[in-house]
Formats: C-alpha cells, sequence, structure tokens
C-alpha cells in the first residue's frame, strides 16, 4: 500500500474517515435495531454505515503497518498497534448485527411472527457490538496521539 496521497501521510487520511465511520454505524445500529421509527428512515443506512467500516478498519491498519516501517519504534507505538488489531472483530460483530436486523426487519417487518426474544437480543447484540466498537475506536486514536506526539511533548517538558 502506498505511503502518501500527494505528499500527505496515507494513514492519518484513512483513520479519519475510520474515526467518523465507525461511530456513527454504532450509532445508526444501535438506533434502528431498537427503534421501529428510525429503522424505517435509517432503511440499509446502518447495514452500509457498518460496511464501509469493516472496510475502512483493515485499510487503516493496512496503511498504518506501512507508515510503521517509516518511524522510530516505540512502547507507545507497539501499543497503538496492538490496540488497532483489536478493532475489526469488533467491526465485524456489529455488521452482522447490522445485517441480521436489517433482514429479520425487512422479512417480518415491525411485529416479528417468530418472537419476541429475537428482537431483544439483536438490541442487545448491538448495545454490546456499537460500545465496543465506540470504545475501542477512542483508546487506539488516544494511543495514536499519544505515540505520534510523544516527542513534542518530551521537548516542551524540558525532557530529552
Amino acid at each position: 500500500m502506498p505511503n502518501d496521497f500527494f505528499g500527505l501521510p496515507l494513514h492519518p487520511l484513512i483513520v479519519h474517515a475510520t474515526v467518523v465511520v465507525v461511530p456513527l454505524a454504532a450509532l445508526l445500529v444501535l438506533l434502528a435495531t431498537a427503534n421501529s421509527k428510525v429503522r424505517r428512515w435509517a432503511g440499509p443506512l446502518p447495514l452500509a454505515a457498518s460496511a464501509l467500516g469493516v472496510i475502512l478498519v483493515p485499510l487503516s491498519t493496512s496503511t498504518g503497518e506501512t507508515l510503521e516501517e517509516h518511524v522510530a519504534e516505540t512502547a507507545l507505538l507497539e501499543k497503538h498497534t496492538e490496540m488497532a488489531e483489536a478493532l475489526l472483530p469488533w467491526m465485524i460483530a456489529l455488521a452482522v448485527v447490522a445485517l441480521a436486523s436489517y433482514v429479520l426487519h425487512r422479512r417480518n417487518g415491525e411485529t416479528p411472527a417468530t418472537s419476541r426474544a429475537i428482537p431483544t437480543i439483536l438490541v442487545v447484540a448491538a448495545l454490546v457490538a456499537a460500545a465496543g466498537t465506540t470504545v475501542q475506536v477512542g483508546r487506539i486514536g488516544h494511543s495514536g496521539a499519544e505515540a505520534a506526539w510523544d516527542d513534542v511533548n518530551m521537548n516542551s517538558n524540558g525532557r530529552e
């Protein structure tokens, strides 16, 4: 994967898209799974947003691995890399919940013919997946900022 786009590092550009899309997908999936008005309004949007997140996460990690080859190895960078690798399973879980919810409600309408347990399980699964993805994105972003700006902090605090 290329390291830059018109001279700008590609990783921060893709990561910023990921940081916007993943929490937005989490919110859309959770609200659409739990609320019929949101579900009718959103249609396939939660599924599309979560699918986009599933695509962006590996792109973010791939460009990060490429960028990692051009920067000094540090403990903060290693921590950031390890955290980033844990996001994809959460994102896949969110996409699976989005797909299951979309299919269930398209097939059965607003009052499922099966049982009330399945929609309830989907809401709980959406809550867990949405929380997991959002928390993980925040943790990864924070660790990435620490890794990127650590040398600036060290110099401004008089350490070298």
